[in-house]
């Protein structure tokens, strides 16, 4: 595993004062977030008030910028930790919806890092938040299928490159809630199946299962602001209401065949997709806030960070060191669709 935020970080409060947000109703989305700080790298007013302007393309710019630099560092940081070298990558898949690059996040990396130029690479681009998990699945696919070679799933979102400033309560919520971040997860497949990525201690992936909702297709979405001349961000408020009662018939299929109950996983890592979401799925799936200390905890330090956040709380477990062999875990996400994907990993 390996993480990394962009290098400016404020509370909520930092920026209500640095926007000099009043109205009372916006004020109150921000401060009952339950998150703390956020890292962002976003123009702050001038000393009179007057917001920096920015076209579409300086918000491109500065998502290549970002998701280029913190994507470097947090691969780097999971090279680290696998014991690995750049030079044993195989595969890289690059996740984003913060912006969109032609060529992808995957080849800027592989040049600036000097990757093998025969390196295999997908790039997942715009499935939002349930993404990394999506780009796991395909990962332990390929993984299958060239045993002993090293592939690293790379989430990257410059959520800073995907605000709007304006009064309305629409981007409010949006830019009271996402913080920038990327995540690196190195992946090897053993021949026969046997062992972890990474050496002792790491988990083996067991099975995914998916769930899409159609009818809320539109209840998360990333779409053309005509007023803005901008992409914008959309979250409907129903969407805790909506994935909390999904949650039980994804994990129902995840651990069908398997033996397993609810009760049977020890470790649950779901995305921080905001307070509600999280109250949700822990009231939906009979969980504790211990069982999804981790995701609150990210949500505190960084906001919803997108398709990485999973990611963050799988570091936090890890660096807990409480896991044993045996130990069964599932990961969850969810997102854009409406989607919900989960994984089944024992240690």
């Amino acid at each position: 595993m390996g993480t990394a935020v962009s290098s400016t970080s404020f509370s909520q409060q930092d920026l209500l004062d640095a926007f000099a947000i009043s109205d009372p109703k916006v004020r109150s989305v921000f401060l009952n977030s339950a998150i703390q700080r956020r890292f962002l790298e976003v123009p702050l007013p001038a000393a009179d008030g007057t917001p920096s302007p920015e076209t579409q393309a300086d918000l491109l710019d500065r998502h290549k910028t970002l998701a280029v630099d913190m994507g470097i560092r947090a691969l780097r940081a999971c090279l680290d930790d696998a014991g690995a070298t750049v030079s044993d990558i195989r595969h890289l898949c690059c996740v984003t919806s913060t912006g969109f690059l032609t060529p992808g996040l995957s080849a800027l990396i592989i040049r600036e890092l000097g990757i093998d130029r025969h390196c295999s690479r997908s790039d997942i681009v715009g499935m939002g938040c349930n993404a990394g998990l999506n780009a796991l699945n395909v990962v332990s696919g390929w993984s299958v299928a060239n045993p002993g070679e090293l592939a690293v799933v790379l989430c990257a979102e410059a959520c800073s490159a995907a605000y709007v400033m304006d009064s309305t309560m629409r981007t409010a919520v949006v830019n009271s809630l996402f913080g920038d971040g990327a995540a690196a997860l190195a992946v090897v497949g053993r021949p026969g199946g046997g062992g972890s990525p990474g050496g002792a201690g790491g988990p083996r992936i067991l099975k995914f299962a998916s769930c899409i909702i159609p009818e809320a297709v539109g209840a998360m979405r990333y779409d053309w602001d005509d007023a803005q001349s901008r992409f914008s961000f959309f979250l409907d408020p129903q969407i805790p209401y909506v994935v909390g009662a999904h949650a039980e018939i994804v994990v129902d299929r995840l651990l069908a065949g398997t033996g397993l109950l609810r009760g049977d996983i020890r470790h649950w890592l779901v995305h921080a997709g905001g307070k509600k979401v999280i109250d949700a799925v822990m009231v939906n799936l009979g969980l504790n806030r211990y069982e999804l200390r981790h995701t609150s905890g990210v949500l505190r330090d960084y906001g919803n960070v997108s398709s990485g956040s999973f990611l963050f709380s799988y570091e936090r477990l890890q660096q807990e060191t409480v896991t044993t062999p045996g130990d069964y875990g599932v990961l969850m996400t969810m997102g854009p669709g409406s989607t919900i994907e989960t994984a089944l990993i024992r240690w």
